[in-house]
């Protein structure tokens, strides 16, 4: 991450400016920066549980799915940059000047909401890390829990101290962020070869996995056929996968670009005073910083979890606890419930443990006959607890910028580690909240409703800001840049819009909320849409007339 001074940074830009694309990778290496942030806060919980079950339900058909999520994500994330870096303007008040303040104090709402909701699992995952893959001799009891989740805190508020501090101290506040995305990669790629070495990686299988195939996004994997066909209902076997299926790809879109990384964007570029000068870069920065470690992260969760739990049985239901007991898991039970049969016979029984969801825990445990103890329970948590870590600090981070906005008070560090400490203080409280869950990796339901929901305000505002002539004047992009622009960004809304409105209409209930939630839901992101729409139609109807 880069630490020069901002004219420096321009005689390095302009000197690579004519040259070829090697040339200018090195440059913008040592000038990354911002995308660095955006990695260690996607790397987080809400990834590695989508991962985790995408392994399990699809094998290594989907290996594609969560690398096209980040992209659409990407492709928003730099139209931002490109407003923040023309404008060179903090993108609030933007937002509230040119569009409407209702879309600003919704976008700044819902990424302190965001940022809040999301930073309780990563908590969670965290101490789980500890008493589960790293320390286990602490136990699972109250007391550890408090000394753990008071770690983490105090370490995140002082990262993010060093972010506020000038010279040496945001120095090392990169380096540390920096080295964290790096060791959660290596962590999880280290299990990967691990799991190589010992055979148990279909390479043939992962590669074909990783060529888009729209086929699997609606059908059960080839392994369930035959168990399908044998079960007491096949229909609805089909139809439970394939929900379940679409379960893990909202999941993965809504966790791949979350609307507080929006924010954190145009805010971390401004702090290191970019301009339109820097607009390569920060596709660049983009692209090494994000999607490099978002994909070799993920795609080792997948391949690890596919290789040891997709349609497989034996560490739910095996030959021992079928033999000891005619009493099924609960996780088992709670999915023949639903199938309604009165006679649920083998097929039945066998399918319902294949699709039963396994956390970091189970998993760690999975590959320790493979991988050893060494790779599988200490690197393999040091990576998991990196996670949670890193995106607890970010989180942190982002909510400190977020209350200056709120209170108008911009570069005040009193308000930045207040807005910190209220993020830090509500996560520490996610492990007693939320107790032991069924899959401790796993978002909580709330979450993913609250987080998968909010994501079009943002994306829907900043493809407004990219046509808007009042907003970026002679910068605004002409002819086919523009189209492609626009099809790009309609793209990536409408797919984050679909998903919204999915996780509203599909999820509302199941988080506790009642029915009428989700049509006031609904209500809300169509009346934002509507007024944004509005006023940006009649900004550019006076300036034309002009």
């Amino acid at each position: 991450m880069s630490t020069e001074p901002p004219n420096r940074e321009l005689e390095i830009i302009e000197s690579v400016a004519d040259k070829g694309p090697l040339a200018k990778a090195r440059a913008y290496t040592k000038l990354s920066g911002p995308g660095w942030l955006q990695g260690a806060i996607t790397l987080g919980g809400g990834s590695l549980a989508g991962a985790l079950y995408l392994g399990v339900i699809s094998g290594f058909n989907l290996m594609w799915l969560q690398p096209l999520a980040m992209v659409c994500g990407i492709i928003m994330l730099s139209a931002i940059a490109y407003v923040t870096l023309s404008t060179r303007e903090r993108p609030f008040g933007l937002i509230n000047r040119h569009l409407s303040p209702l879309l600003g104090w919704s976008w700044l709402i819902a990424t302190i909401m965001a940022n809040i909701v999301w930073c309780m699992p990563q908590f969670n995952l965290g101490r789980a890390a500890v008493q589960q893959n790293l320390i286990p001799a602490v136990g699972e009891g109250t007391a550890s829990t408090v000394v753990i989740c008071l770690v983490l805190l105090v370490v995140a508020f002082l990262v993010n101290v060093a972010y506020e501090s000038e010279g040496k101290g945001l120095k090392a506040f990169e380096i540390i962020l920096k080295t964290m995305v790096g060791i959660i990669v290596i962590s999880f790629f280290l299990v990967v070869i691990a799991l190589s070495v010992n055979g148990a990686v279909p390479w043939g299988r992962i590669f074909a996995g990783i060529v888009p195939n729209p086929s699997h996004l609606f059908n059960p994997a080839p392994a369930y056929a035959e168990l399908i066909a044998q079960s007491s209902n096949p229909d609805w076997w089909n139809g439970k996968i394939a929900s379940d299926q679409l379960d893990i790809i909202i999941t993965a879109f809504g966790t791949a670009v979350g609307i507080n990384m929006t924010f954190l964007l145009p805010y971390s570029m401004l702090r290191k005073k970019w301009g339109g000068k820097h607009r390569g870069l920060a596709i660049f920065d983009l692209s090494i910083g994000l999607f490099v470690p978002f994909f070799l992260a993920t795609g080792c969760v997948v391949i690890a979890s596919a290789s040891q739990f997709h349609a497989q049985t034996d560490d739910i239901w095996g030959a021992e606890a079928r033999a000891a007991t005619a009493k099924l898991p609960a996780a088992m039970q709670k999915t023949i419930d639903s199938l309604g049969s009165e006679e649920p016979n083998d097929a039945d029984k066998m399918l319902a443990a294949m699709l039963v969801k396994r956390d970091n825990f189970q998993l760690a445990t999975a590959l320790q006959p493979l991988a050893g103890k060494a790779v599988s329970q200490t690197i393999f948590g040091i990576g998991v607890f990196g996670m949670a870590l890193s995106t607890i600090i970010i989180l942190m981070l982002i909510n400190g910028f977020a209350f200056q906005e709120l209170l108008g008070q911009p570069g005040n560090k009193a308000i930045y580690l207040m807005g910190c400490m209220i993020a830090g203080f509500a996560g520490a409280a996610g492990p007693f909240i939320w107790g032991n869950a069924e899959a401790k990796a796993a978002l909580a339901v709330p979450t993913s409703v609250i987080g998968g929901s909010l994501i079009p305000i943002a994306y829907f505002t900043f493809l407004l800001l990219m046509n808007s002539r009042s907003t970026l004047g002679d910068k605004l992009p002409k002819g086919g840049k523009r189209v492609l622009w626009n099809v790009l960004m309609i793209g990536a809304t409408g797919i984050a819009s679909f998903g919204s409105v999915w996780v509203l209409m599909n999820k509302t209930e199941a988080a506790g909320f009642p029915g009428l939630a989700a049509k006031l839901g609904l209500g809300f992101l169509a009346l934002l849409f509507l007024v944004g729409l509005l006023t940006f139609l009649a900004k550019e109807r006076r300036l034309g007339s002009r």
